[in-house]
């Protein structure tokens, strides 16, 4: 991955909607979910769901799927793993078993 493909998706995850939608998306997996649900979940209108969705599509960080009228989104797993990747490639001057994450408690969404 190069720098300036990096920068936009970490760009697109600062944003704390952005971040929430990209998680919501990641936690439903393969399935994805609907605007509306995403829409109820984080309690966020429309119109401003849909300018996330924009933003985070055009990063190549979710897809959208089309069926008729409904649009379903999806994580790009494989674009979160290679953005991981990037971020950890040279961490502890190459020993990447020293780079392993530590368990922490789960925290409530917000």
């Amino acid at each position: 991955m190069e720098l300036t493909n990096a920068t936009k998706k970490l760009a697109a995850l600062g944003q704390p909607t952005r971040l929430a939608i990209f998680r919501a998306l990641v936690e439903a997996g393969p399935i994805g979910m609907l605007p509306s649900e995403l829409s109820e979940q984080l309690e966020v209108p429309g119109a401003t769901l849909s300018f996330h969705l924009k933003e985070l599509t055009s990063t190549g960080l979710i897809d959208g799927t089309q069926d008729g009228r409904t649009i379903t989104y999806t994580a790009d797993f494989d674009a979160m793993n290679d953005l991981i990747g990037f971020l950890t490639d040279n961490c502890c001057g190459g020993d990447a078993a020293q780079c392993k994450p530590t368990k922490r408690k789960r925290t409530t969404r917000k």
